[in-house]
């Protein structure tokens, strides 16, 4: 197949649930086009690495202006639930997405038809198939969209397909988890009435609804409202690192019974049972999360998550150039052919085109 720019692996193109390289290319200035070695990806090192695409998210920090980069200052506001800032305002909410939205447009425009934004299953396959790196606009918080929905409607234009309801911490919709360890998910109270009604907007509008960051009571409550399959972009299995961030086997049995998805979260601190954010980590341990949860699960609902540029990566991945490391480590582990191809981009297309409807 030609195309613009092929990948130069020669496994099945990677579709990675989720990234923080809006943010990361808005706080360094770097290029999307060119090599870096700050952050994890750009298009050279996505081209490298066999990374077709994947949902770039975009986060709202708080108006306290904490440093993502500082995790030492990261987790002195969000490790706790007794110290999270107070809510955002709507108006300081939309404002910041805005920008971040645009950044995101201003990249696919520059890019001489290298790079799309995806609004559709079938657009994703196609630029899978054809090496056009695919963009998903995905909201990790839905603090930019009013309760009335008015802003949804805005957003969903501009090419919004994808909402996690909160980050660590709590909106006018739900809570989150903090960033604590060893600890259950079950903290804190579900959806709001407001929330239900967030919910709701989104099956209408054929939006996927993300889980990861929600706390446990609040993924019990989307799981009764909502009629689209359950979805968690990036988190790992409880059972093997006890971060609240990871999903109960109670979790992973609704995902797999809704016809959804869990993407593999690359976070060594979500990796590791001591829940270290130690880059010494081995790949085996990704993989024994995916073994893990597609035990669990089956085959069909598991996927990639990777939370580049935001998050600590096993040194031995690095980075998005990386990433035929891992692919290699899955099969040794036995995950080749068809199961590879799901778990690296087929899973993701499938629940993307059912929860869609194209």
């Amino acid at each position: 197949m030609e195309g613009p720019g092929m990948p130069t692996s020669t496994y099945p193109a990677v579709f990675d649930g989720h990234n923080d390289t809006v943010l990361s290319l808005e706080r360094t200035g770097r290029s999307f086009f060119e090599r870096s070695s700050e952050g994890h990806i750009d298009l050279p090192r996505a081209r490298a690495g066999g990374l077709g695409g994947g949902f770039f998210a975009v986060y709202i920090r708080d108006p306290i202006a904490v440093d993502p980069q500082r995790l030492d200052a990261v987790l002195s506001i969000y490790g706790d639930e007794r110290t999270w800032p107070a809510p955002m305002s709507l108006e300081y909410a939309q404002s910041k997405a805005l920008d971040l939205v645009g950044r995101l447009l201003r990249v696919v425009d520059a890019s001489d038809g290298q790079v799309a934004v995806v609004r559709t299953a079938a657009e994703l396959q196609h630029c899978l198939d054809r090496g056009i790196f695919a963009m998903l606009l995905h909201f990790e918080g839905a603090e930019p969209l009013d309760p009335d929905g008015h802003a949804l409607e805005a957003f969903y234009a501009a090419g919004l397909r994808s909402v996690g309801l909160t980050h660590s911490r709590r909106n006018r919709y739900c809570q989150g988890v903090p960033f604590k360890f060893p600890s259950t998910p079950d903290l804190g109270p579900g959806l709001t009435d407001e929330g239900r009604v967030l919910v709701r907007q989104l099956n209408a509008r054929r939006v996927m609804i993300d889980l990861s960051h929600l706390n446990e009571q609040g993924f019990w409550d989307v799981a009764k409202l909502s009629t689209a399959p359950l979805v968690a972009t990036h988190s790992n299995a409880h059972a093997l690192s006890a971060t609240p961030r990871n999903l109960t086997d109670r979790q992973l049995d609704a995902i797999r019974d809704s016809g959804g998805v869990a993407g593999l979260n690359f976070h060594v601190g979500f990796l590791r049972r001591d829940g270290g954010r130690d880059a010494n980590t081995p790949l085996a341990t990704m993989v024994d999360h995916v073994a893990y949860m597609v035990e669990r699960m089956g085959i069909d609902h598991v996927a990639m998550g990777s939370d580049f540029d935001g998050a600590t990566m096993p040194a031995d991945l690095g980075d998005a150039a990386g990433l035929p490391k891992l692919v290699r480590a899955l099969e040794e582990r036995g995950f080749t052919g068809e199961d590879l191809r799901k778990l690296l981009h087929g899973n993701w297309v499938r629940v993307l085109r059912e929860t869609w409807g194209a």
